[in-house]
């Protein structure tokens, strides 16, 4: 069985409570056995998929696979040519470079206009520009899109993850909060 769930923002990847104030995963009314496939930061959004398979982890996370996984962010400042081509060549972080990826600034789509309002807001200032910028990567480190954004000048304000292989957050038609079990079909986009 596998499951997709729209992560909410301040929503922890996880199903035990070390906090009693941070909601988790346990919130939701998942059946026992499931679990959570990879994870999403408690400040970020976005698709989440649960199995109560192992074989599932495997397909999707290990690093010789290099499944793709797409995130919008919203980062601060005008994000420049240059720090695109960083971005799709890969970044020099502390410990390790980040694999290249693709990288793609949305223009044209208004995420804002497409994903549900966060709650909180992002913080708004006049005189600093946002750019939505789409990125698709092979390998999921800690904080990673965040690592990446910030070492090119442009830390992230909100970041949404929008699609697991070719299964999109959008098509599923989920709101935050919301799961359902997926189809054979949308099994099969998954690992598309």
């Amino acid at each position: 069985m596998l499951l997709a769930f729209y992560k909410p923002y301040d929503v922890l990847s996880q199903f035990t409570r070390e906090v009693e104030t941070h909601r988790t995963l346990a919130d939701y009314g998942f059946a026992p056995g499931v679990y959570g496939i990879g994870r999403l930061d408690r400040d970020s959004e976005g698709l989440l998929l649960l199995s109560d398979e192992a074989v599932w982890t495997d397909r999707l996370l290990n690093p010789k696979r290099e499944h793709p996984r797409t995130y919008w962010a919203q980062v601060e400042g005008a994000m420049t040519g240059e720090a695109v081509k960083a971005l799709r060549e890969g970044v020099r972080m502390k410990e390790y470079r980040a694999r290249p990826c693709g990288v793609r600034i949305l223009g044209e789509e208004d995420p804002g206009a497409v994903l549900p309002p966060r709650v909180p807001p992002v913080r708004y200032r006049a005189s600093i520009p946002t750019t939505w910028v789409a990125l698709t990567l092979t390998e999921g480190k800690n904080r990673q899109v965040r690592r990446m954004t910030a070492a090119v000048g442009h830390p992230t304000l909100r970041l949404v993850r929008v699609a697991i292989g070719g299964l999109g957050l959008r098509e599923l038609g989920l709101a935050p909060g919301e799961w359902r079990r997926l189809s054979v079909e949308e099994e099969r986009l998954v690992m598309a």
